[in-house]
């Protein structure tokens, strides 16, 4: 049993392909399955959490995991509809039963879903570190994806004022 579990965000097929691709997409799925490998060789659980929504809903094609992700038997899903991984779903309990304090978080989208659940479980006391190349979002709001995920991980690693460290690391360096 490891202390770290590997979290993957809402990497589904209409989440990052849909009305518009995800920035830096291609790259985001290679650092993902680079840090699954690296999760899997250290013995570290992975959880795919799965949104649904009334545009995205459960067993669609478009909610459907994305296909270029290393996924394997034994993988927690996690679903949810609300852009917290926490609210309203069984994570925390799951985690806890499995005795992790510590997450390595990726997915999409950067500033709704993944921003949310990193703030959440830093207030819960989980040392995060966050896949710096291993996140994705759209473009919105006058910024492009790019501008947008470069925005966060700045963000994200100036966050001094938290319990414990809030750390973004690129896939290679986890």
């Amino acid at each position: 049993m490891s202390d770290i579990a590997l979290l993957i965000i809402d990497v589904q097929v209409d989440v990052v392909e849909g009305k518009q691709r995800a920035a830096r997409l291609d790259a985001v799925l290679d650092n993902l399955n680079l840090a699954i490998a690296k999760a899997r060789q250290r013995g570290m659980p992975v959880i795919f959490v799965q949104h649904e929504e009334d545009d995205l809903p459960r067993g669609s094609d478009g909610w459907q995991l994305h296909p270029k992700l290393a996924r394997a038997a034994g993988d927690q899903i996690v679903h949810k509809r609300h852009g917290d991984s926490f609210c309203e779903t069984d994570l925390a309990q799951w985690l806890s039963a499995h005795g992790t304090s510590k997450l390595w978080i990726g997915g999409a989208a950067t500033d709704f879903c993944v921003d949310s659940t990193v703030r959440n479980a830093v207030s819960r006391g989980y040392q995060i570190t966050v896949i710096e190349d291993g996140h994705s979002t759209i473009s919105a709001f006058a910024l492009s994806g790019e501008q947008v995920i470069d925005h966060f991980n700045a963000i994200w690693r100036a966050s001094s004022a938290t319990p414990k460290p809030l750390r973004v690391l690129p896939a290679a360096e986890l």
